[in-house]
């Protein structure tokens, strides 16, 4: 055989390896150090329910989750399997659990820092924190989305995701400006009880909502790293020229108290009419949550305000 034959043998062969290969494997860099996949994972258990809603986005079903009960109450959507085992608390998932189930890769962040050789023993663990000191928590959300698509060989996915996010901000942005309703700034709040308020900081994941929709924030301070501060109802009064968006749940006989409340019957926002209410939103969320605020805040702006909650 020729030199030339050869060379064009190897070539061939070496094009056909490579075609061979995994489309997931590879090497990435995370929080944890370097994680390396020689086949495209297809048993995922999450430890936090960010990463539990990028896998149900990118059509990946857990085989175990943390926390898996509480993701009905508070995150909803995308939807959990009822099947999808729990494996724990989010801040302290059972070893065991996760090992019986024997997954090829697990996705925590760093509140599980201590835990993550143990983690690592198990199965190769992707770590990423999209709440942390200093990040954007949308584009840290969308950075675990991508990577993920990534290693699980679902990189369409993630990109047509992350398109429709921004389809869906654009057009009830749109909405908002042609009904007039940008003018006002937002006060996106969860009542703590009758008193205090948590609201929703510049630094926070909702902000990507607001600011996607052409709505400025009504809280101008910066919050914790999980974008959010703690204050009384009076905190919010200098502010008079915003709305109050109280976002669910709340207590049961809330409205009656703020009723007969100095604190609430005295805000600017109560006596124009301009309180709204939106359903239960998980504010610690990856991409979703963003697309799912867009959508009720405006829909609930669109609709009109009230002088107490629901």
């Amino acid at each position: 055989m020729s030199t030339e034959c050869v060379a064009r043998t190897l070539i061939a062969m070496i094009f056909i390896g490579a075609l061979s290969l995994p489309a997931s494997a590879g090497t990435w860099q995370h929080e944890g150090g370097t994680l390396t996949l020689d086949d495209q994972p297809e048993r995922v258990v999450a430890l936090n329910w960010a990463a539990t809603e990028a896998l149900l986005l990118l059509g990946v079903t857990p085989v175990g989750v943390a926390d898996r009960d509480g993701y009905d109450v508070w995150v909803k959507e995308p939807k959990l399997p009822e099947d999808v085992p729990n494996i724990g608390t989010r801040v302290a998932p059972s070893l065991e659990a996760i090992a019986e189930l024997k997954p090829d890769l697990i996705v925590t962040s760093s509140e599980m820092a201590p835990a993550a050789k143990l983690l690592e023993r198990i199965a190769p663990t992707y770590v990423i924190s999209v709440y942390k000191e200093g990040s954007q928590p949308f584009e840290k959300a969308s950075d675990m989305l991508t990577t993920l698509g990534e290693m699980l060989g679902r990189e369409n996915r993630a990109e047509s995701i992350l398109t429709d996010i921004g389809a869906t901000l654009e057009t009830q942005r749109r909405r908002l400006e042609a009904a007039g309703l940008t003018e006002r700034p937002i006060a996106l709040v969860n009542f703590m009880d009758a008193r205090h308020v948590r609201i929703y900081a510049p630094n926070g994941l909702y902000q990507s909502a607001l600011s996607a929709l052409g709505l400025e924030n009504a809280w101008p301070r910066q919050g914790n790293f999980w974008g959010f501060s703690v204050v009384g109802l009076e905190s919010i009064a200098p502010y008079e020229d915003s709305r109050i968006v109280v976002i669910s749940p709340t207590a049961p006989g809330l409205a009656d108290t703020l009723a007969s409340s100095p604190f609430w019957t005295h805000l600017p926002a109560v006596n124009r009419h301009q309180v709204y209410e939106i359903g239960a939103i998980w504010p610690f969320g990856g991409v979703f949550p963003v697309k799912r605020l867009a959508t009720m805040l405006t829909e609930s702006l669109l609709a009109g305000g009230s002088d107490n909650v629901r």
